[in-house]
């Protein structure tokens, strides 16, 4: 009967460490957004509150690859995130957000020269 005590207490202990190991798992950091290194410094600051507030309740990349360029539609946009409950968005933060969001729009963030890694070499790979 002991010996039958001591597998059911080993096989508990075992399942035990299993489960506490499984609960501090950690996905490793990954990166998700733009490299604000390889922005103009004037849009660094707004990007930083673009990226924390909207990445509370989505990806960065839904609006980062939305395509969108209507001004007016951000606004709206960001007026209805605003008003979700955890979005953190204030009014204050909405004037960044959208500056940001401009300047996306108008595609200077995709530009090779900010990109050099997207740059396409020529077709026949190389010069004449």
């Amino acid at each position: 009967m002991t010996n039958r005590l001591a597998r059911i207490a080993t096989a508990l202990s075992v399942s035990g460490l299993t489960l506490v190991l499984a609960g501090c798992h950690q996905e490793p950091a990954r990166f998700e957004g733009l490299d604000p290194g390889q922005m103009p410094a004037e849009v660094r600051e707004d990007y930083a509150l673009f990226a924390h507030r909207c990445s509370k309740c989505h990806s960065l990349a839904r609006p980062l690859q939305s395509g969108i360029t209507d001004d007016a539609y951000w606004v709206d946009y960001v007026e209805r995130m605003r008003l979700q409950p955890s979005s953190g968005i204030s009014r204050q933060d909405t004037t960044p957000i959208l500056r940001f969001l401009h300047y996306l729009s108008t595609g200077q963030l995709w530009k090779p020269d900010l990109h050099p890694a997207a740059t396409v070499p020529p077709r026949d790979g190389g010069d004449e």
